[in-house]
């Protein structure tokens, strides 16, 4: 039986595989001066953004970080579901066993989170493709949803969440109010951003079962203690570079069983410490990339046709 359940899950993947190696139509669009590069309209960004744009930062980057990684976000979802019973210490030894991204490992922590990127898979390879090809465009449109919501009154400093703005940059950081635990922002977009500006694409959103919106505008599920196993967590925004600073050092302490010197040539520039994140075709498995520019950039084009899925 174990053996049928498992030959079952291989199908099961390489059946996803096959659904994301060919890029749906109609959802892209080529300008004359991007050198064959496939981009998303604006109005495309916000409504993909908008139910994670209030997510704080360091929650918000791993899931751009692990969208661009669909078929391995399957998978983490799939063993969560597996393995509900797996916290703190062995949980971080089991983590330290699969082999993949760290952003996907690091949302092991938030099932809520990787339910939704697995239920809306869809979703998810856009938000990952859009990061990959527009990663300046996505920041400022996190930016610019935070602004509205802000403006609306739906965003500020909770006792679940702090939110500041820098004084040279205007850009607004969301950092949870306690360091150590971390929530999960349920909100309608509909109502937290105002009337939506964009009638023909209408905001993505994920509500998950039993959270609670306080005043009809932003509610929080239950706390994450980000003890041993949130040791991954090690992305951070420069919004006004535009970039993901990665500093694998970081969380030392929460999770002391990571082989930190593993990662440092896949999600950093330099030789350890802070460094500018890159995405890590491996960890890609074989998932088309829309852009052709990006494809090339990664040593492989957009598949025509089948790929085989990792087992």
């Amino acid at each position: 039986m174990k053996r049928k359940r498992g030959m079952c899950a291989r199908l099961l993947l390489w059946s996803l595989a096959l659904l994301l190696a060919v890029p749906p139509g109609g959802i892209m669009a080529q300008s004359p001066d991007s050198g064959g590069q496939m981009t998303f309209r604006q109005e495309e960004l916000d409504q993909m953004l908008a139910p994670i744009a209030l997510y704080p930062d360091e929650l918000l980057v791993q899931v751009l970080m692990a969208a661009t990684y669909p078929l391995e976000v399957v998978k983490a979802y799939r063993w969560v579901q597996a393995n509900p019973n797996l916290k703190g210490d062995q949980l971080a030894a089991a983590l330290e066993q699969q082999g993949w991204d760290p952003s996907v490992r690091s949302l092991v922590n938030f099932p809520s989170v990787l339910q939704m990127m697995n239920d809306s898979l869809e979703w998810t390879q856009k938000l990952g493709d859009a990061f990959l090809a527009q990663k300046d465009q996505v920041m400022d449109s996190v930016q610019m949803l935070r602004q509205r919501a802000q403006a609306q009154g739906g965003l500020s400093t909770t006792s679940e969440q702090r939110v500041m703005v820098e004084p040279e940059t205007q850009s607004i950081v969301i950092e949870p109010a306690v360091p150590e635990v971390v929530y999960v922002p349920v909100y309608d977009p509909t109502i937290v951003y105002g009337p939506w500006w964009w009638p023909a694409y209408p905001p993505y959103y994920y509500y998950p079962r039993g959270a609670v919106i306080a005043g009809g505008v932003i509610g929080f599920g239950v706390g994450v203690a980000v003890g041993a196993a949130w040791g991954y967590a090690w992305g951070g925004f420069n919004w006004h570079r535009h970039d993901v600073v990665i500093n694998v050092a970081r969380n030392v302490n929460f999770n002391n069983r990571i082989d930190r010197n593993r990662y440092v040539s896949h999600v950093t520039t330099g030789s350890g410490g802070p460094g500018l994140w890159r995405h890590d075709p491996v960890h890609r498995g074989g998932v088309a990339y829309r852009s052709p520019s990006v494809g090339q950039q990664f040593g492989r084009g957009p598949l025509p046709g089948p790929m085989r899925a990792a087992t």
